[in-house]
């Protein structure tokens, strides 16, 4: 029982008996797919049949290392359910591996806040004789500069970028468009990197051409690359956090308010639709006061 067998029967078992349409069976085979793939390439997993509770439990992991949303994770989990149970259903199967998984939390996850040192730490730990290393500078220094999501990083274009008016132009959510400035050490270093590294790219993929950060086959990187350029930058400057991409979009909402950035503000850089989803970072601010106070003030330590 291999997993190209038993997705191709998961399909025509969703095609022929459940009567799903034709955008569903494709969302629920890209997701079954999704899973079978990250089981065989780094579980090491050859059969549907060895899964277990601790591997669903490390994909899971994955996709929130990745940014997958909690409603895109709640669907892949209802997919994966369907599979395991279309498996019992025919017999492959006697226990459904995915029975103890808890649904993804709706509630909004923070990630972890670097301090300026800490990025600081990571970007001057990258080593610039790399192949890939001034383009991973760039990188770093653009999300801390932009505030910018992932996917708006790797979607960058370099016309969208005024280096005479310090703005980048940002394609955002639902494909709305924001203005957000850019420093001079961000541009800087993509000055660098399109002088440099980017610019002896012999192989850049035709639809890639304005792509500002590219991988080495010269097409437009993952979002699974960006986290795991950030994760060596981390490791090497010696930081346990467990950090991704939105962390540096998280650090740098949090280090904005914290220095009495105009909340609207934030929210138009960080390209809120609602003001209630950039509060969050108020509430931050007033936590890192509390913190403050409890840990240096001699007459108010245990303060609540």
């Amino acid at each position: 029982m291999d997993w190209d067998s038993t997705i191709k029967g998961y399909i025509s078992y969703l095609t022929l008996e459940k009567g799903l349409s034709a955008h569903s069976i494709e969302a629920y085979a890209r997701d079954v797919k999704g899973m079978g793939r990250f089981m065989f390439e780094e579980m090491k997993i050859s059969s549907p049949a060895e899964v277990v509770l601790l591997h669903l439990q490390k994909y899971i992991h994955l996709l929130n290392e990745v940014e997958i949303s909690s409603r895109s994770q709640a669907r892949m989990l209802s997919g994966m359910r369907s599979f395991f149970q279309y498996l019992i259903l025919e017999g492959l199967l006697t226990n459904d591996p995915t029975g103890l998984i808890e649904g993804p939390k709706t509630e909004q996850y923070l990630p972890e806040v670097l301090s300026y040192d800490e990025i600081r730490e990571m970007i001057d730990g990258i080593d610039r004789s790399h192949p890939q290393g001034t383009r991973n500078v760039a990188i770093l220094e653009t999300l801390y500069a932009c505030g910018l999501r992932v996917s708006e990083l790797t979607g960058l274009r370099i016309s969208h970028i005024s280096a005479e008016h310090e703005f980048v132009r940002v394609l955002g959510k639902n494909n709305k468009e924001r203005l957000i400035p850019i420093g001079e050490e961000a541009l800087r270093q993509i000055d660098l990197y399109l002088e440099g590294d980017r610019n002896r790219m012999m192989n850049i993929d035709k639809s890639a051409r304005d792509i500002l950060f590219l991988n080495r086959r010269g097409k437009q990187l993952s979002r699974v690359m960006v986290f795991n350029i950030i994760k060596d930058a981390a490791r090497n400057a010696g930081i346990t956090k467990i950090i991704s991409p939105h962390s540096f979009r998280h650090s740098f909402a949090t280090h904005l308010v914290e220095g009495g950035a105009d909340l609207r503000a934030v929210q138009e850089m960080l390209g809120h639709a609602s003001i209630t989803t950039t509060e969050i970072y108020t509430h931050l601010n007033a936590e890192y006061l509390r913190e403050t106070i409890n840990s240096f003030h001699p007459l108010n330590r245990g303060f609540k």
